[in-house]
C-alpha cells in the first residue's frame, strides 16, 4: 500500500472532497492528484500540511488498514469554515472573536451560576 491509497482512505473516512483537502492545505490540485494516485511521492512538509487538512497525525496516514478505522471524524463544515477564516480581513477576524469570548463567557457564567445553586439546595 503506498502512501496515495492512505491518504485517500483517510479522506474518504472523513468524508472530504479532494478541493476541501486542496483548499485547507493549500495545494495544486494536479499534485494533490498525482499524491493520491501514487504518481509521486510527497514531501515531508506536504505530508504535514495534507495530515493537518483532513486533522489527523502524521503517523495516521502512514497507520495499516486496521488502524485507519480508529480515526475519529471531525465536522467537515468546521473545518471548511476555519479555513476560510485565513481569508478573512483583521476586522472580520476580531469581530468573529469578539463574538466567540461572549459565547464562551455567557457558557462559563451559566455554569457558575449552575454549580452556585446547586450547592446552595
Amino acid at each position: 500500500m503506498n502512501i496515495g491509497d492512505n491518504i485517500k482512505r483517510v479522506r474518504l473516512a472523513k468524508n472530504l472532497s479532494q478541493k476541501e483537502v486542496i483548499t485547507t492545505a493549500k495545494l495544486d490540485a494536479a499534485q494533490y492528484s498525482r499524491i493520491e494516485n501514487g504518481k509521486t511521492d510527497p514531501s515531508v512538509n506536504t505530508l504535514e500540511r495534507i495530515a493537518k487538512a483532513l486533522g489527523v497525525s502524521l503517523a495516521d496516514l502512514f497507520a495499516s488498514t486496521d488502524e485507519l478505522k480508529e480515526i475519529n471524524s471531525f465536522d467537515k463544515s468546521i473545518m471548511e469554515k476555519v479555513s476560510l477564516m485565513e481569508s478573512l480581513t483583521k476586522d472580520e477576524k476580531h469581530t468573529i472573536y469578539t463574538m466567540l469570548d461572549a459565547f464562551v463567557g455567557k457558557k462559563k457564567l451559566k455554569d457558575a451560576l449552575k454549580n452556585v445553586l446547586h450547592d446552595v439546595k
